[in-house]
């Protein structure tokens, strides 16, 4: 199977920068955040830096907890401009059925 455009790809690092980005936006520690998720410090730490990947279920507890949409966690919201590659549209119409 071929491998998509690198445009399309959402990496490790770019959502953990994203998940950093909002936490701190609500003034929460890692500590704070990760006793909200019921979740180790350490991992949040390893999500964050991009060491650690999150699957599509980590994905929605999070945006929830955050009080954003699955979207804007992934960066794809409507709300900053960019067009959403075909990849992530799917992975959304996933996101959205659980």
């Amino acid at each position: 199977m071929p491998r998509p455009p690198k445009h399309v790809v959402l990496s490790r690092k770019e959502i953990g920068e994203r998940l950093r980005a909002l936490r701190l936006e609500r003034r929460m520690t890692q500590v704070e955040f990760a006793k909200m998720l019921g979740t180790h410090q350490a991992s949040l730490s390893q999500i964050e830096l991009g060491i650690r990947g999150v699957s599509l279920q980590q994905v929605v507890k999070l945006a929830r907890a955050l009080r954003v949409s699955p979207d804007r966690l992934l960066g794809i919201s409507k709300n900053n401009g960019h067009q959403a590659p075909a990849r992530n549209e799917r992975l959304m119409r996933r996101v959205r059925r659980i």
